[in-house]
């Protein structure tokens, strides 16, 4: 399933939502602040901010959880980033975490199009 937005602005109200609710969410429940983080990726990794943005929270939650091997993932990936946007290889849909490749588009679970549905209408709502 993809995820389509009308305009960048939209995008960047539905990618701004799920970030508040990561910062918001007790982080103690690590799969679920994962999946926020995982979707503001997919929602984000078409806009060079947005994605360079979701990657170093993506790294700052992984040193918070002392989780070596995604902090390193993070940190090849920030590398990445401008490299795929300069050359336009981005892999639609691929959460951004270090458990998967980072060249590979992935199809949107749905937990994750659950979750970015609800930020969508937060943010049309203004919430």
């Amino acid at each position: 399933m993809s995820i389509h937005f009308g305009a960048v602005t939209d995008a960047r109200s539905v990618f701004d939502t799920l970030l508040r609710q990561f910062h918001a969410s007790p982080q103690t429940d690590t799969e679920g602040a994962w999946d926020l983080l995982s979707a503001a990726h997919i929602v984000g990794q078409t806009d060079f901010r947005m994605h360079c943005r979701v990657h170093w929270a993506m790294l700052a939650f992984a040193a918070k959880t002392r989780d070596g091997g995604e902090v390193l993932g993070q940190l090849f990936r920030l590398g990445l980033v401008p490299i795929g946007h300069l050359f336009q290889r981005l892999p639609l849909g691929n959460i951004g975490r270090a458990n998967v490749s980072a060249f590979q588009s992935m199809p949107v679970a749905p937990k994750l199009t659950e979750l970015i549905t609800i930020a969508k209408s937060m943010s049309q709502i203004g919430l």
